[in-house]
């Protein structure tokens, strides 16, 4: 029997996968959170893009840290115009490490800052600490206790780090 070389593959209906698929891409639809809280968990957000919708800020907490690599990606929908969004940790053991990277409204600058050793809370406020539609951040679970954090921003007015240890 011939074998062939098939550039593409054509699926329809409901299918069921035994075995594993190398190479896969994976899609998935984003989670829309317009509500004032939301707890992260591996299983709804892991791998996930969460847009945090709503101007009125959203109080966003994290699962504990264990090391499980599970990555959660949120993006600002909505600016925030009034109070804040915060992404924190569960408890006060966890942490978080890693940099913010914030464009400013004035003379173009990119400013950067760091995660303090104690560093817990991510915070935008909508305008000093970011906030805006399109900010970005990405939130790696990398060992006990321990968040990776990378936050892509822009902000306004005299521009201020987003991180701070508040839990």
């Amino acid at each position: 029997m011939g074998t062939s070389n098939l550039d593409t593959l054509a699926l329809s209906g409901d299918l069921t996968v035994t075995g594993s698929i190398s190479g896969a891409v994976t899609a998935t639809t984003p989670v829309d959170v317009t509500a004032s809280t939301v707890t992260i968990t591996a299983a709804s957000h892991s791998g996930r893009a969460v847009t945090l919708n709503r101007a009125a800020g959203i109080a966003v907490t994290l699962p504990a840290a264990a090391g499980t690599g599970a990555l959660y990606t949120f993006i600002i929908g909505t600016a925030v115009t009034s109070n804040s969004t915060t992404i924190k940790v569960a408890n006060a053991s966890d942490t978080m490490t890693g940099t913010a990277y914030v464009v400013s409204d004035g003379a173009a600058a990119v400013l950067g800052y760091r995660t303090g050793a104690s560093d817990d809370t991510i915070t935008f406020n909508g305008t000093t600490t970011g906030g805006l539609k399109g900010d970005i951040v990405r939130v790696r679970d990398v060992a006990t206790n321990l968040f990776a954090v990378e936050v892509l921003s822009a902000a306004t007015g005299t521009e201020a780090t987003p991180f701070s240890a508040t839990v």
